[in-house]
């Protein structure tokens, strides 16, 4: 046969290769020793921290500033603040607030304490429907001379910061002290970091702080913690507006810790605002994949840093004060009763020149121009040390930014006296998650009928009109979802290794060079009875989560720590199709997960890696002498589906895909928190995909696969899915394809089995189309 006579060809005269047996014909001899999965892993990483260090000079095309007036410029950001906007999820219309509600009972009053200076009340306010937000409101006794929403840091109350509870000096309680001023206070209560109710008792309870808790299925849906406590500001904001006694007063918003980062996207987000003071936060954001994952917004250093975000608060002012970060190890500890299943991510406090820096920047990104007078303050200690937070000296700044005399002495009383006797501000807390988590699940139950309209525009009258119309919906998934890389920089390079010699084909490892660091590794199998001038069919056989190109191959369980792939990519090569077992970036635990962190402010996910690596690899398989570039199809078990349902939607080069032991309901799998099968309850963090839910499901991406091939194979007992969450999911598929006319082309088989390759009606199903007659033998 002509590939066995190459290969004798080429053995007969390469040199000795030890081991190792000679390179693929038109290959460079593959030399490199070592872990190659853990090579490629630091590779993409060295990749994404370059991509992030540039971010600081790309995003700058994104902005378009106009400093001629002050109108002009609000003009020339208001796209980059729209999109900020939406990519902290703040997008729901708020509920019209016309007065707060006081928070009262038969064992308490409304009114929790008094001064001689002011009075505060338990307050809520509606902000969405079932969201409310809920805290103090701190009245002075006099007509009040401004209106402020004063934010505590995530695991401080607002009655510590109003000195009704201890926790926080007296001089750092500066809701208290603006009201002691004359200002109208507002405070509410933030989701704090402890993980009482991460999860849910039916099924297991986790280590999550509520605030990632939220974060998960709120992501998903479009929506984030940061954008739902932003909205509970604005909602106070527009109390503050109403006619009633306070509007026209100046507005202003003061927060510390991940208060100061509420404050700070709160008037980035609303003009209205007229100052902020942020306290205890603010960075250049470079290593915002290293602090915990409740911060994490998709594409956030593509187009903004910290200083990038305070021009959207330009011209208005704005107070950084140099105090000390809620120092943050990590998720709460594991503890017995909890699942250890929270992303790792840590809270420190910057160096003085590294807030500096960036202050600086903030500065030259907003040159005063005649009337355009931006307003930057950096508050520090003596020499460089921290203060406060809301020092005294902050806190005259940011009253005389509110408008209010310089001369104004600033009284100072003692805190008041809580007048209740059995509050829990636990309750409360439980209260506001809960509130939040079941607005994910509406938005959840929404989600199909937002798919729907999004999805209106594509035709189903006929196979070209399903092509042209769909098309936008694939660059969507990959521009806004998925995020789309750059292409190769670099030659291919490919060096490749004979590492097996079996009666039936032959083994090579395979390496190949995508971006400077980057590149695939993988293992091409080529049946021996290749004749001069066949061009076989190709199968690209992925291995799942923490797997391995071997564990393909492999029919040795032990040698491949996981049996259920059945040797897939050898069975097939010993049917006579050519299979190459590409490695993917899921191996390696958190440091894998990592990953995705980096990626996620790039706008980016791995996924978006795998495709421009796939693309590469494509490339090379289709230049072979004995492989047909049209018949390559896809087949993946578990996280290996994961990535046959996204890359093949990218990439139309793909004749077909197989999607094994993972195919599912993907919007409940993701967002839902009642199932056991659900994401929310497990340590996978990086497969959060931004808004996904309320645009694709997995008949959405199946469609864009379509008019080619598409199988499900599923085993009965998979712990991935029930069967009716697959089943239904697949009806949808099944329904396009029969509208398209083209029915004969998607398949779905059952069998009485685990999480695994089954390996029946999927190999008929590539025999017939990659038009591969079987074998009698």
């Amino acid at each position: 046969m002509y590939f066995r006579s190459l290969l004798l060809l080429t053995l007969a005269s390469s040199p000795a290769f030890g081991a190792d047996g000679p390179p693929l014909p038109g290959t460079k001899p593959l030399t490199e020793q070592g872990d190659f999965s853990a090579r490629m892993r630091q590779g993409i990483e060295k990749y994404l921290l370059r991509e992030i260090a540039a971010s600081l000079e790309t995003r700058t095309t994104l902005w378009k500033r106009d400093f001629s007036s002050r109108a002009a410029y609000e003009k020339s950001v208001a796209p980059n603040r729209e999109r900020f906007r939406r990519a902290i999820g703040a997008v729901d219309v708020r509920l019209p607030v016309t007065e707060l509600e006081y928070v009262t009972g038969t064992a308490s009053a409304a009114e929790v304490a008094r001064t001689k200076r002011y009075s505060v009340h338990a307050v809520r306010w509606p902000v969405l429907e079932g969201i409310e937000g809920e805290g103090l409101l701190l009245r002075p006794a006099g007509k009040p001379v401004a209106c402020v929403v004063a934010l505590p840091d995530a695991d401080q109350t607002p009655e510590m910061l109003v000195g009704l509870a201890p926790g926080i000096p007296a001089a750092a309680q500066f809701a208290r002290r603006l009201a002691e001023n004359g200002c109208l206070v507002v405070v509410p209560v933030l989701i704090d970091r402890h993980d009482t109710y991460s999860g849910d008792p039916k099924i297991w309870l986790t280590n999550q702080p509520h605030r990632e808790w939220v974060y998960r299925p709120a992501f998903e849906l479009g929506r984030h913690i940061i954008g739902y406590e932003v909205q509970k500001v604005l909602a106070a904001v527009d109390w503050f507006g109403n006619p009633r006694g306070t509007k026209g007063l100046p507005i202003g918003v003061a927060g510390y810790g991940e208060g100061g980062l509420i404050a700070l996207y709160s008037a980035a987000v609303d003009r209205r605002i007229d100052a902020v003071l942020v306290s205890g936060y603010f960075d250049s954001r470079q290593r915002i994949w290293d602090e915990p994952i409740y911060r994490n917004v998709f594409g956030l250093l593509r187009e903004f840093g910290d200083a990038e975000i305070a021009s959207l608060v330009a011209p208005r002012p704005l107070i950084i004060e140099y105090s000390e970060v809620p120092k943050v190890d990590g998720p709460p500890p594991p503890r017995k009763g909890r699942r250890p299943y929270a992303a790792p991510g840590k809270l420190r406090t910057p160096s003085l020149e590294v807030v500096k820096a960036e202050v600086e920047r903030a500065s030259n990104l907003c040159p005063p121009h005649d009337e355009f007078r931006p307003s930057f303050t950096l508050v520090a200690g003596e020499s460089g040390q921290t203060t406060g937070p809301s020092s005294e000296r902050t806190l005259r700044m940011f009253l005389r930014r509110l408008g209010l005399p310089r001369e104004r002495q600033l009284p100072r009383d003692d805190p008041p006296t809580d007048a209740r006797t059995k509050f829990d501000p636990e309750a409360r807390q439980r209260r506001q998650v809960k509130q939040l988590v079941d607005h994910t699940q509406t938005l959840l139950r929404e989600s199909a009928e937002q798919r729907r309209t999004f999805w209106a525009k594509a035709q189903t009258k006929s196979v070209e009109e399903w092509r042209k119309t769909s098309s936008s919906y694939r660059d969507y998934l990959w521009d806004e979802v998925l995020g789309r890389f750059p292409a190769p920089s670099v030659p291919a390079n490919v060096r490749s290794r004979q590492i097996w010699d079996k009666p039936k084909w032959v083994g090579y490892e395979v390496v190949f060079d995508v971006w400077p660091d980057v590149f695939l590794w993988g293992y091409l199998l080529v049946p021996k009875d290749i004749k001069e001038g066949e061009r076989r069919p190709v199968v690209v056989c992925q291995h799942g989560l923490e797997g391995l190109p071997q564990d393909v191959v492999s029919e040795d369980a032990k040698g491949s720590g996981y049996p259920y792939y059945k040797a897939f990519a050898a069975r097939l090569a010993e049917r006579g199709f050519v299979t190459f077992a590409p490695h993917n970036y899921y191996r390696g635990g958190n440091a894998f997960r990592q990953l995705q962190r980096q990626a996620y402010p790039l706008k980016k996910t791995l996924i978006g890696i795998t495709a421009v690596q796939q693309g590469r690899l494509l490339d090379w398989l289709s230049d072979l002498p004995f492989i047909d570039g049209s018949r390559i199809g896809f087949y993946g078990l578990s996280y290996g589906g994961f990535t046959a349902m996204r890359v093949p939607a990218l990439l139309e080069r793909y004749a077909l895909s197989i999607d094994s032991a993972e195919f599912n309901d993907m919007a409940l799998k993701k967002a839902s928190v009642h199932d056991i099968y659900s994401y929310p309850f497990y340590n996978t963090y990086e497969v959060f995909e931004f808004n996904f839910v309320n645009t694709f499901n997995y008949a959405d991406l199946a469609g864009l696969i379509a008019p080619r091939p598409f199988m499900v194979e599923r085993g009965h007992t998979d712990g991935v899915a029930p069967d009716e969450w697959v089943a239904s999911e697949y009806a949808k598929v099944r329904r396009l394809y029969v509208q398209l006319g083209i029915g004969d082309r998607t398949a779905i088989e059952f069998f009485d089995g685990p999480h695994t390759i089954h390996g029946i009606g999927t190999f008929e199903f590539l025999h017939k189309h990659l038009r591969w007659p079987r074998r009698k033998d």
